[in-house]
């Protein structure tokens, strides 16, 4: 998907929760449910997967 260099502010803010998604579970979470969860099961690759934004 091409995305314009000047982006609609909702766009934006749209993206910008698709980031805050996409980090890794913190290593306290981690410790605390004794290494059942190491992985986040909805992360996104950039190149795998597209947005519909």
């Amino acid at each position: 998907m091409r995305m314009a260099r000047n982006k609609h502010v909702a766009r934006k803010m749209r993206l910008m929760k698709r980031v805050r998604q996409n980090r890794r579970v913190p290593a306290w979470v981690i410790m605390r449910t004794n290494r059942n969860f190491m992985w986040h099961p909805k992360r996104r690759h950039w190149r795998r997967t597209r947005l519909k934004v």
